[in-house]
C-alpha cells in the first residue's frame, strides 16, 4: 500500500470523536421514552400501564390538532391478556388525521399499538387504513382484524425505526378507501430515541458473492421483523437494556428440522465486557446465552445450524447477528471458526468471534450487519457451518442473538399485504374465485395453510369406494401446493411482554379463532376436570408439544389422552391448527382420530381417544417393555403403510405427512397402528407439477436427503422416512447414535451399507434371531433398501411398499404354518430393559437363524408378556377404509429427535 503524509490534526479529531462516542454511549444507556401517547384520553390524564410506564392522553395535546374530526371511544370488550393502558381507549378517524411530534434529530423508535375489537358502532372488520410517517408508508390498506385473526393475537404492536432530520415526525392515519365504511384507529403511540441501530453514514456488507459495501443512507426507515435471544429464554421488554423496551423471543421456533444444536448459558468464569459495544445494543441476557452446534465434530460437519424466517418478498432486510464467546475453554483466535450463510450465499467464510472482539479473549460482545435482498422466495435463511480449512480447534459455530429488519423500498414503502381471510383458506372454491391480482397479493402471506383447504374428503359413506377406485388407478391424484408462507407459528403464551414472531414484527396475545365446527370444542374447565386439574399422577408422557395426560370425559364414560402445549415448546400455533383442521377432515382406520380441542386462557390443548400401547418407538429399544414379535412388527408396519398410502392416494388431494417416524406411529389396545401428528403435513403438488417447493421440515435421521438438498417435497419423501422406520423396526436401534463409530451413527446409511454387503442379518435385533424366515427377511430388507434410495425416482410408491410388506407377511405366515420357524406364543419370555441393540456389541447376532434362550429380570424371574396377535392377519380386516370408527390415539408422547 502506498503511504501518504500523516495529517497532524488526525489525532486531535480522533480524540474528539472518542470523547463524543463515550458521552453519547453513557447518555444512551438509560434512555427515557420521549412520548407515550394513550389515544382516546384527555391530555390532562396520565395513567400507568402494567409495566408502570406512564402514558399521557392525546385529546387536547400539542400532538393532535383540536380542529380535526376524530372520535374517542372505549373498546367494547377486554380480553384477559389485554391491559387497560393503552388498549381500552382509541382514537377513531373517518378521514385523514395527522399527529405532529416535535423530536430531536436522529433515529427514533415508533411503536403503534392496536386492539382490534368493536368500538361503539364501529365494526372491527371495517378498520382498513394506511399509516404514513413523513414520506414513508408504514402500513398500507392495513386490516388489524385480519392480521390479528391470522396471527391469533388479541392485540398488535408494530415497531419501526425512522431517521428524522428536520425536528418533526408526522404520523398520518388515512382510512381506505375514503368515503366508505372504512375507518382508521390507534390505541397507543410510542416514540423513543433509538441510538443503537447505525450511524447515518454507516455501511453494511451485502450478502452476495461481490461483498460490496452498501451505503445505509439508501435506507432510512426500517420495520422490526424478528428479534431473538438465541439459545436463551424469551425476554420481556422490561428486561431490555437502556430502557429501549424491546422484547427478545426464544429462537427455537425458527430452527430448521431437528438440527437444534446445543443451547448453553455463560460460564461463571467468563465476564461479558461492554467496553467496545454499548450495553443498549443488546442486553446482558442475550450475550450470556448462546446456541452452538454441539460437542461432536463428526455430527457438526454433517449439518448446518439453520434458522428459517418467513418474510415478504421484494424487500431488502438488515440482518444483525450478535456474538459473544461465553465458554471458558474458547479464549483465543482460531479456536472456533465458521461460515455464515444468508439465503444460501456465503456472507462470511472465516467468522471468528475472538478475533472480531480484538482482545484475544472471551466475553467480548460483537455484532455484524448484513443486507439481504429477498426476491424469489418468501423465506430468509441464516445458516452456520464449521470451517475446517483454518485448522481451528473446534469444529463448531455459535450465535447469541439475531435481529432482522425490513428496509424501505426506493419510494419509501415498508408495507406488506394483508393476510388471507380465514374463510377463503377454509374454502378453496372461494379462494379459487379470487381475481388474479387478488391471488398475487394474497399469496405473499400464506402460511402452510393450503393444507387446510386441500384435504377435504368426500362423503364418509363413499370413503371405501373412493379408496378402492384410487387403488385401481396408477396415476396419483395430487392437490394444490401452498403459497409462500407469510409468517411463522407465534408464541401462544404471549402477554403484553411477549415479543412477536410474525414477519410483521408484531406483538400481541393469543385469541381463540379455530372454528368449533371442525370438531368438538372443550372448555378449559372440562379439561381440568378430566385431568384432575392436570395432576402429575395423570401424566402419560412428555413430547415436543408438551405433556400428555390420561383423562376421562362425559362423566367418566370415555377414556382420553389430553395433550397440553408447553409455553416453551418448539411447536406452535401452526402445528396446533394444522392438526385440528386436517384430522377433522380425514377418517381412516390407520390414521389418528381427533375428539376435540381447547383454546381458552392462552392454552392449546388437543384431545384424542386413549392410546393403550403408546408409540411404536416405546416397544423397540431403550425401554423396559417386552419386545414385539416379528409378525407383530410386520402387522404394525403394514398398518402404518396403509395409512400413508391413503394420505398419498385415497384422499381428495395428495397429502404428504412430512414427519414419519416411530414416535408418530401409535398403537391402540389391539395393537393396530395409527399414523399420527399432522402438524407438519402439506398437500402435494398440482397435477402439472412434480413437487412442492417448501421450507424443509422433519426429523433428523428420517429426513429425505433429496428433499434436504433441493427443498422440493414429494410423497417419496414420506417413502424415504418410512424406509428408515423399517430398518428401525428390524434393528431395534435409534436412527442416530453418536456414541457409535462414525460409519454406524446413521442407521439408514449403516443398514444400507450392510444390506449391500449382504450382512444386514448381523445387525438386526438379537431378539429376532431365529424368528424370521429367510424369504420374509429378504423381501423386507429389499423393500427397506428401495425406500431409502438417494434419488426419489428410484423409490417405490407407498402402494408398492404396502404390497411388498403384505407379501413378506404371507411368506412369514407360510413358514410358520410349515414349521420352518418357531411360532411365538402368548407367554414367551422376553428380554428386560431393552437398550439400543448396537450400543451393546455383545448382542450383535451372528446370523438370522438359531437364537434360543430366556433372559430373567433383576429378581431372577422370567418376564412374561402377551405380545403375540396370534395367527390372524390384519389384512382381511383392514383392507378397506373403515373411517367411521374413531381410532384410539394420542400424538407424539416421546420426542427424542425433535424437529
Amino acid at each position: 500500500m502506498k503511504e501518504g503524509k500523516r495529517n497532524p490534526l488526525i489525532p486531535f479529531f480522533s480524540l474528539i470523536c472518542v470523547l463524543l462516542f463515550i458521552h453519547l454511549s453513557s447518555a444512551a444507556t438509560n434512555i427515557s421514552p420521549e412520548i407515550l401517547l394513550n389515544c382516546g384520553v384527555s391530555s390532562s390524564v396520565v395513567l400507568p400501564d402494567n409495566d408502570n410506564r406512564y402514558w399521557t392522553g392525546d385529546i387536547g395535546s400539542k400532538f393532535a390538532p383540536s380542529s380535526a374530526k376524530a372520535e374517542s371511544i372505549n373498546a367494547s370488550s377486554q380480553a384477559s391478556s389485554v391491559g387497560t393502558v393503552p388498549y381500552m381507549t382509541a382514537r377513531i378517524f373517518k378521514s385523514q388525521f395527522n399527529y405532529a411530534f416535535p423530536v430531536s434529530a436522529g433515529w427514533k423508535f415508533i411503536r403503534l399499538y392496536f386492539y382490534p375489537v368493536n368500538y361503539g358502532n364501529f365494526n372491527a372488520s371495517e378498520a382498513v387504513f394506511s399509516v404514513l410517517a413523513g414520506r414513508y408508508t408504514l402500513l398500507h390498506n392495513f386490516s388489524t382484524f385480519l392480521t390479528a385473526q391470522d396471527l391469533n393475537y388479541d392485540y398488535l404492536t408494530y415497531e419501526f425505526s425512522i431517521n428524522t432530520e428536520d425536528g418533526f415526525l408526522n404520523l398520518t392515519f388515512a382510512p381506505f378507501p375514503s368515503g366508505s365504511n372504512a375507518y382508521a384507529f390507534v390505541n397507543g403511540i410510542e416514540i423513543n430515541s433509538n441510538p443503537y441501530l447505525f450511524p447515518q453514514d454507516g455501511q453494511f456488507v451485502i450478502s452476495s458473492s461481490s461483498h460490496k459495501p452498501l451505503p445505509i443512507e439508501n435506507y432510512t426507515a426500517l420495520q422490526m421483523v424478528y428479534r431473538l435471544n438465541v439459545g436463551g429464554k424469551s425476554l420481556s421488554p422490561t428486561a431490555d437494556s437502556g430502557s429501549l423496551f424491546r422484547a427478545w423471543s426464544d429462537d427455537s421456533l425458527y430452527i430448521y428440522a431437528a438440527g437444534f444444536g446445543v443451547s448453553h448459558g455463560k460460564d461463571p468464569n467468563v465476564t461479558v465486557d461492554y467496553t467496545d459495544v454499548p450495553p443498549f445494543v443488546a442486553p446482558l441476557e442475550v450475550y450470556s446465552s448462546a446456541r452452538s452446534m454441539g460437542p461432536n465434530p463428526d455430527i457438526n460437519l454433517g449439518y448446518n445450524l439453520t434458522w428459517i424466517f418467513p418474510v415478504h418478498t421484494n424487500f431488502s432486510y438488515l440482518v444483525r447477528l450478535h456474538f459473544c464467546e461465553i465458554q471458558a475453554e474458547i479464549n483465543k483466535a482460531n479456536q472456533r471458526v465458521f461460515y455464515i450463510y444468508l439465503n444460501n450465499q456465503t456472507a462470511e467464510e472465516q467468522a471468528d468471534v475472538i478475533m472480531w472482539g480484538g482482545k484475544n479473549r472471551n466475553g467480548v460482545p460483537v455484532y455484524k450487519d448484513y443486507i439481504v435482498r429477498v426476491k424469489d422466495t418468501s423465506d430468509l435463511w441464516v445458516g452456520l457451518h464449521p470451517n475446517t480449512a483454518t485448522g481451528s480447534q473446534y469444529y463448531d459455530a455459535i450465535l447469541n442473538g439475531l435481529e432482522i429488519f425490513k428496509l424501505n423500498e426506493t419510494g419509501g414503502n415498508l408495507a406488506g399485504p394483508n393476510p388471507t381471510p380465514r374463510e377463503q383458506k377454509l374454502d378453496p372454491e372461494k379462494a379459487r374465485r379470487l381475481s388474479p391480482s387478488q391471488k398475487s397479493k394474497n399469496r405473499t402471506l400464506f402460511i402452510a395453510g393450503g393444507v387446510v383447504g386441500s384435504v377435504a374428503v368426500g362423503a364418509l359413506i363413499c370413503l371405501a369406494f373412493v379408496v378402492f377406485r384410487r387403488r385401481q388407478r396408477q396415476a396419483k391424484v395430487t392437490g394444490t401446493s401452498d403459497g409462500p408462507s407469510g409468517w411463522l407459528p407465534i408464541p401462544l403464551y404471549s402477554n403484553s411482554h411477549t415479543t412477536a414472531s410474525g414477519n410483521t414484527g408484531t406483538t400481541g396475545s393469543h385469541a381463540s379463532s379455530l372454528p368449533s365446527k371442525l370438531c368438538r370444542h372443550f372448555s378449559f374447565a372440562e379439561i381440568k376436570q378430566a385431568t384432575n386439574d392436570f395432576s402429575e399422577a395423570f401424566v402419560l408422557g412428555v413430547g415436543g408439544f408438551g405433556k400428555v395426560y390420561r383423562g376421562q370425559i362425559d362423566g367418566g364414560v370415555t377414556k382420553v389422552a389430553i395433550k397440553r402445549a408447553n409455553p416453551l415448546s418448539e411447536q406452535g400455533v401452526h402445528e396446533f391448527q394444522t392438526e385440528i383442521e386436517m384430522l377433522s377432515k380425514l377418517r381412516h382406520r390407520h390414521l389418528v382420530s381427533l375428539i376435540g380441542y381447547c383454546e381458552e386462557n392462552c392454552e392449546m390443548i388437543l384431545v384424542y381417544d386413549y392410546m393403550a400401547h403408546g408409540t411404536l418407538r416405546e416397544h423397540l429399544y431403550a425401554t423396559r417393555k417386552p419386545p414385539l414379535s416379528w409378525k407383530q412388527r410386520l402387522e404394525i408396519c403394514i398398518g402404518a403403510a396403509r395409512g400413508l398410502h391413503y394420505l398419498h392416494t385415497g384422499a381428495k388431494h395428495t397429502i404428504i405427512h412430512r414427519d414419519v417416524k416411530t414416535t408418530n406411529i401409535l398403537l391402540d389396545d389391539k395393537w393396530v397402528a395409527k399414523v399420527s401428528d399432522f402438524g407438519l403435513s402439506k398437500t402435494g403438488p398440482m397435477l402439472d407439477h412434480t413437487h412442492v417447493s417448501t421450507v424443509v421440515k422433519g426429523s433428523f435421521g428420517y429426513l429425505d436427503p433429496e428433499y434436504f438438498r433441493r427443498q422440493q417435497l414429494t410423497e417419496k419423501s414420506d417413502v424415504y422416512s418410512f424406509g428408515v422406520v423399517l430398518f428401525e423396526v428390524l434393528c431395534a436401534r435409534s436412527v442416530l447414535n453418536p456414541t457409535l463409530p462414525k460409519e454406524e451413527v446413521s442407521l439408514s446409511e449403516w443398514a444400507l451399507h450392510c444390506q449391500k454387503k449382504g450382512v444386514l442379518d448381523q445387525i438386526i435385533d438379537p431378539y429376532l434371531k431365529g424368528k424370521i424366515t429367510p424369504e420374509c427377511f429378504t423381501k423386507f430388507a429389499e423393500t427397506a433398501e428401495k425406500c431409502v434410495a438417494d434419488q426419489s425416482i428410484d423409490r417405490p410408491a407407498m402402494g408398492d411398499v404396502l404390497w411388498n410388506l403384505e407379501f413378506a407377511l404371507q411368506l412369514q405366515e407360510s413358514a410358520e404354518e410349515s414349521g420352518q420357524v418357531r411360532v411365538e406364543t402368548d407367554n414367551e419370555e422376553a428380554p428386560f430393559a431393552r437398550a439400543d441393540s448396537l450400543t451393546n456389541r455383545n448382542f450383535i447376532a451372528a446370523s438370522v437363524m438359531g437364537f434360543e434362550g430366556n433372559v430373567t429380570d433383576s429378581k431372577g424371574s422370567g418376564i412374561s408378556s402377551s405380545i403375540s396377535i396370534g395367527r390372524r392377519s390384519l389384512r382381511s380386516e383392514d383392507s378397506h377404509c373403515d373411517g367411521l370408527t374413531p381410532s384410539a390415539v394420542f400424538s407424539q408422547i416421546l420426542n427424542p429427535e425433535g424437529r
